[in-house]
């Protein structure tokens, strides 16, 4: 007899799905119903709805966005850095499979997985006779379809090569879970296996999520199936795929790019409603996201920062002085580091905490996390349309580069054609999309190696061949990341991934 807790209805292990044994009792506790019994009502549906938003907000920021970002090139580790993810950004022996970073995304995604996969199973089995019941079961169920395609698309980046059309059906994805089993013990699908899985999962989510979007909405729509469509078909090199699902954003007119100083800004620092196709819901005491808290490390006390990690100088050089990113981006601060004071250094001043959301007088640097933002479809518009080739495709990836290269007050650029346009267009994304999460997936799929940029000050940061000096070669193995230790030991049918895991 299967069973689940009222209490914590949505909280079971990854290991469970995975294939951890459980005991099976006779008799029901009083805090616990038959699984059935939890899909029979629209009103039953309702809850597990909720449940798949408030899974979704809590694997956004903080860890999920950052331990990429710290592994990747623009950012500098303190002198008070503590380690604290310390692991990823020195790379070689210091990043393991144990480490908490990889377990953590791999374990929440498969949690929210198992809630997902039990969504789809079971909504056909509740009764909707009304049409006002009708559509809401449709919208549920389009929304268990998307949250499967996105959770695939965020493990697959992170666990597997990227996807290359010559090798995508060997290569090792991760296992496609899609039955609620909690025996089961999955091996990996090859990476095609998977992308195909979250192209079927969106096909689906296409056919029952069919309300218009809105600019901050907070649940799926159309708009936000797109979205991913576009990003996945890009990791797929899908081009032409990719061009379609972003330029139905880009021309639909709900998501204009914001030209303003003041918009650019509340739209990170309060959480304005601009841009975003998708934000999380947040709201305080009990609904809020991850914090995105190792930039800034504001000391109330003496009303100083004490940041774990501050951006490179090579990463604030990348900005022209009028782009309006780069005082939206980021903030000088009073500084003390290693009992030192500072007066010039630049921190990351994209999360500082929205206002409203504080539960004390002072940032806890919470914000309802974007999921989607319209910025990022021009970037993968513009990728597509110079990797698909052609004079025609290049002028089209030119002009969508300088729309947003002119709304963020930022110069035209001119004449540019192939190598030349596809490094603009890198460097666009890096501008756009920084510490967002995108960068060392994006080095990864590019095959590119780097150099750690050139610090701001060498006094304040830690020093040496794993910090500052760290040079990287293209496809290292730790740009895939290991399986973790625990599910390695769990699951007998997972093969790790190769390197020094």
């Amino acid at each position: 007899m299967k069973k689940i807790s009222i209490k914590n209805i949505l909280g079971l292990t990854a290991l469970l799905s995975l294939g951890a044994c459980q005991k099976k009792l006779d008799l029901l506790p009083y805090s616990s119903i038959e699984l059935s019994q939890s899909f029979k009502t629209v009103k039953d549906a309702t809850g597990w709805n909720n449940g798949l938003y408030s899974d979704l907000r809590a694997r956004v920021y903080g860890a999920y966005m950052f331990s990429q970002d710290v592994q990747a090139d623009q950012l500098n580790a303190t002198l008070d850095y503590g380690n604290r993810n310390g692991f990823p950004h020195r790379w070689g022996n210091s990043f393991a499979a144990s480490d908490g970073a990889l377990s953590t995304a791999w374990g929440n995604d498969y949690t929210a997985l198992k809630n997902v996969n039990l969504c789809i199973q079971n909504f056909p089995s509740i009764p909707a006779t009304t049409t006002a019941d009708i559509a809401t079961m449709k919208k549920y169920t389009g929304d268990a379809y998307l949250a499967r395609a996105y959770y695939y698309s965020d493990l697959i980046v992170r666990f597997a090569k990227p996807y290359e059309p010559a090798t995508a059906a060997t290569d090792l994805g991760v296992p496609l879970v899609l039955v609620y089993d909690l025996n089961g013990q999955p091996a990996r699908a090859t990476v095609k296996q998977v992308y195909d899985q979250i192209l079927s999962d969106i096909a689906q989510a296409k056919t029952l999520l069919t309300t218009a979007g809105s600019i901050a909405a907070t649940s799926f729509s159309k708009d936000a199936v797109l979205a991913l469509e576009a990003r996945v078909r890009l990791n797929m090199q899908d081009w032409t795929g990719a061009m379609t699902a972003a330029n139905s954003l880009i021309t639909g007119g709900v998501y204009p790019l914001v030209t303003t100083q003041a918009d650019l800004t509340s739209m990170w620092a309060t959480d304005a409603a601009r841009e975003t196709i998708m934000q999380s819901f947040v709201s305080k005491p009990n609904e809020l996201s991850n914090a995105n808290n190792i930039y800034l490390g504001f000391v109330s006390a003496t009303s100083v920062f004490d940041p774990d990690f501050i951006p490179t100088q090579a990463m604030l050089n990348m900005y022209e002085a009028a782009d309006r990113r780069k005082p939206a981006y980021f903030a000088v601060k009073p500084v003390t580091i290693n009992n030192t004071s500072y007066t010039t250094i630049s921190l990351v001043n994209k999360y500082p905490g929205n206002s409203a959301l504080f539960t004390t007088s002072v940032t806890n640097y919470q914000h309802a996390p974007k999921i989607f933002r319209i910025a990022e479809q021009y970037l993968i518009y513009a990728e597509a349309a110079v990797r698909a080739g052609g004079a025609t495709n290049e002028g089209l990836a030119l002009t969508t580069l300088n729309l947003l290269r002119t709304s963020r007050a930022a110069s035209t650029l001119t004449g540019l054609t192939g190598a030349a346009l596809l490094q603009a267009v890198k460097d666009e994304r890096t501008r756009e999309l920084a510490f967002e999460g995108f960068r060392l997936w994006d080095l990864k799929r590019w095959h590119q190696g780097f150099t750690r940029g050139t610090p701001q000050n060498l006094a304040a940061i830690q020093q040496g061949a794993e910090f500052n000096l760290i040079n990287i070669a293209a496809d290292n193995y730790q740009f895939v990341w290991g399986i973790p230790t625990n599910d390695m030991s769990a699951n007998k049918s997972l093969v790790q991934n190769p390197g020094g895991w």
